[in-house]
């Protein structure tokens, strides 16, 4: 699981039957979790929005963080970050 916050949105008129419905937010790992490489695409079904930090969870995780275990999902947002200590200080 990492933590990031959410830069962007992704809107794909044309995706597998299995996606149909999901909202798909750009997430962007904070610096201290950045061993992705960048910005990832995840799944959000917990109502996330731009500028907001996300925990996100990935691989076979993610699918069943959003009940999704069908889908093409890698990453998914599962929680909303309400607080934290130490994590965004610089």
């Amino acid at each position: 699981m990492i933590v990031g916050k959410v830069v962007g949105i992704v809107v794909a008129t044309r995706k597998n039957s299995n996606l149909l419905g999901s909202k798909f937010m750009i997430v962007e790992p904070l610096k201290e979790m950045n061993s992705q490489g960048g910005r990832i695409v995840a799944v959000d079904n917990v109502g996330a929005g731009i500028g907001e930090i996300v925990l996100v969870a990935l691989g076979s995780a993610a699918r069943i963080g959003c009940d999704m275990e069908n889908a093409p999902v890698d990453a998914a947002i599962v929680g909303i970050v309400d607080h934290s200590v130490g994590l965004m200080d610089e």
